[in-house]
């Protein structure tokens, strides 16, 4: 999946993101923030680079209930998530900490498929 730009109108709920499939990165911030849109090219050029990662991004704030489950307290904040489990977590990263980040998860995810084949 591909890099989204637009921020979802609809955050899943955390039950959903439990009983998820495969590698996924939530993208949690808002549009007016100037960290989150430093990290958009970034983002772009590692999702394009790591196709079979799907991306969420999701607007939190205050009364929002995704980002306080999985203790979102500064944006942006990105959690990596493999079949609905939290592999790793970053909040207001550099590029070289997303570079790293993804790395390191899709070492992971490549390991669990390893382990346990379709």
């Amino acid at each position: 999946m591909s890099f989204v730009s637009v921020y979802a109108e609809r955050e899943p709920s955390r039950s959903e993101l439990d009983r998820s499939s495969g590698p996924i990165l939530v993208e949690f911030g808002a549009s007016w923030c100037p960290y989150c849109q430093a990290i958009q090219p970034v983002l772009e050029r590692e999702l394009a680079a790591h196709p079979q990662v799907q991306h969420l991004k999701i607007a939190d704030g205050k009364g929002h209930r995704l980002g306080r489950s999985l203790a979102v307290k500064l944006w942006p904040s990105l959690v990596f998530l493999m079949d609905g489990r939290v592999v790793e977590r970053l909040a207001r990263p550099s590029s070289s900490e997303i570079h790293e980040a993804f790395q390191q998860f899709l070492e992971a995810v490549a390991q669990a498929r390893s382990q346990f084949p379709d």
